[in-house]
């Protein structure tokens, strides 16, 4: 029997059916479950920002979402706005609310961003070791109000740069007969860096300096734990682990396998996967970087010259507007992910580690990584005294459960009885919530029986490929992967971008048009179906599949 909750308040129980008849699963972060620890930073503050933003800028049909914690999984519901004549009001307040994100979407993002790196920075330069128990409980609450500000930023610039892309994508139907699935819109969107791509530029750069230096069967050959062992034994490597080192200062170093979880470690911590990404660069041969993102910024050049000429002059202006605020909308997918999810969470991490390894010494804990399966109360219960405290048999219950949700996993929807899958989908469309239907929960895939395919989807990238499928549940696992295969996943993460300048393809299993794998795909040039919701329990590694993003349909072959 569950003893303790692991975000009070906030944990799923059957009596939430009776406010919503629909709980979503955000399987795009909460798969696989969420630690306790980390369950209580992202179910508290998502939700918060997710009001936050909604109501800052006085969204016309939704106030944003309401969570619950289920079994290490995130669940959503809608919170919808009420009547005819709220909406009305709504409106034209957002109408006025949206102008800083038409009028200068720079000056409102990377004021926000410089706002957030003043607080990491005063995460980051503290010794934390240094510290009385006392200073370092103050960090602890100092990276909490850190993250609760972190989502609030991050939802108000979601739905303010995401709402525009469901407002153009919505003219683009009228006037042109494309939606976010057709491969013109796909173009529109393409060929735009930010800070995330920039990130996996840097390794691909440090790729080609291992072939210039002569040490690129050196990192190729070796474990990747053992890779900066093996090159400090030589001059040339030495000088390489300066460049990589300066690389990790400047661009990676909180990077995380995984950016919705605190339990796996910053590069910082463990560089093996960042020379795993590099070693994928490695195995790509010819492939240039560069070329594939003057070649996608060049096709959306000429793909807008063409859809302007198509718009009636009248509303070509704007039309143009609405382009260009959606089209900040695939530069902030993943640049956000840079300077919010993932930074934020490493910071998290580092506090949360120092107050492990306090609680570890002291006995509270048996050891460091216990502390992610207590919450913040019961750290602020110990913290200043954890000696005088023993929580070993809470991390063992709670321990005991995470495992068991990670054996289990989360069904995708709770729905009331008689409120089927087709009535939610309903009411996400009429909400017109922009994170709804592009990001966590995505449109929903529709079968077309007369393709006899094996398995369904929507398109993320159009295009049509053949190849091995090559299934990953962990992003340790991606070092399996060889030139032309097909990625099969839950989810993706940024970590994951330099493995797409290997596959052929991709087949997700959640997401929406502005997911990782969806943008990524785009910018790669390479077909991805998305929200197919199964693959990775249909498809079995090593098979040959084939797959047509165009129509969301994927085969598989023998």
């Amino acid at each position: 029997m569950k003893r303790y909750d692991c975000v009070p308040g906030l944990e799923y129980g059957d009596s939430d059916l009776g406010m919503s008849p629909a709980w979503f699963l955000d399987g795009t972060h909460s798969v696989p479950p969420w630690t306790p620890m980390f369950g209580w930073f992202w179910v508290n503050f998502c939700r918060h920002g997710m009001q936050y933003g909604a109501e800052k800028l006085s969204l016309p049909t939704v106030k944003g979402w309401d969570w619950r914690f289920k079994d290490g999984g995130g669940y959503l519901t809608l919170l919808l706005v009420g009547s005819d004549a709220e909406k009305k009001e709504r409106e034209a307040v957002f109408k006025e609310a949206i102008r800083p994100f038409i009028e200068n979407y720079d000056k409102v993002w990377y004021g926000f961003v410089d706002e957030m790196l003043e607080r990491y920075k005063s995460i980051k330069s503290v010794d934390l070791a240094s510290l009385s128990n006392i200073q370092a409980l103050e960090k602890f609450e100092e990276v909490i109000d850190t993250t609760r500000r972190m989502w609030e930023i991050h939802m108000y610039m979601m739905y303010g740069t995401y709402t525009p892309y469901v407002l153009f994508e919505s003219m683009a139907k009228e006037l042109v007969g494309i939606d976010d699935t057709h491969p013109t819109f796909h173009k529109l969107m393409s060929g735009f860096d930010n800070e995330s791509f920039r990130v996996d530029r840097g390794l691909w750069e440090l790729s080609i300096l291992l072939k210039d230096m002569g040490l690129d069967d050196i990192v190729a050959n070796t474990p990747s734990q053992s890779v900066i062992a093996e090159l400090g034994k030589t001059e040339k490597g030495k000088e390489f682990l300066a460049k990589f080192d300066q690389f990790l200062e400047e661009k990676g170093g909180w990077r995380m396998e995984r950016m919705a979880e605190i339990n796996v470690p910053t590069w910082d911590e463990d560089p093996s996967p960042a020379f795993n990404a590099i070693k994928m660069y490695l195995k790509t041969g010819d492939f240039d970087l560069e070329k594939e993102r003057e070649k996608a910024e060049k096709e959306r050049k000429a793909t807008e010259a063409e859809v302007l000429e198509k718009i009636p002059q009248d509303q070509r202006g704007w039309f143009s507007i609405l382009l260009k605020v959606a089209q900040n909308s695939s530069m902030f997918s993943e640049e956000h992910n840079h300077y919010l999810d993932l930074y934020c969470h490493a910071m998290i991490r580092r506090v949360v580690m120092d107050i492990g390894r306090r609680f570890a010494k002291s006995g509270a804990i048996a050891e460091v990584d216990d502390i992610f399966y207590l919450v913040p109360d019961e750290v602020r219960k110990a913290g200043i005294n954890p000696d005088m405290f023993d929580l070993k048999q809470i991390v063992a219950d709670r321990k005991a459960e995470w495992e068991a949700w990670n054996k289990d996993g989360n069904p995708p929807a709770i729905l009331k009885e008689g409120f089927t899958m087709e009535d939610a989908v309903g009411v996400l469309a009429q909400s017109m919530d922009p994170i709804a239907l592009k990001v966590v929960v995505g449109n929903m895939p529709v079968p077309k029986p007369e393709l006899k395919a094996d398995l369904f989807g929507i398109c993320g990238s159009p295009g049509m490929t053949e190849g091995i499928a090559r299934v990953i549940q962990k992003e340790e696992e991606l070092e399996r992967i060889q030139k032309g295969d097909i990625l099969v996943a839950a989810t993706t993460s940024p970590s994951w971008t330099p493995v797409f300048s290997l596959i052929s393809g991709a087949v997700v299993d959640r997401g929406g048009s502005l997911s990782h794998a969806a943008i990524v795909g785009r910018e790669y040039g390479i077909p991805v179906v998305i929200n197919t919701f199964e693959g990775t329990q249909k498809i079995k590694d090593g098979q040959r599949i084939k797959i047509d993003a165009n129509l969301g349909a994927v085969y598989i072959v023998n």
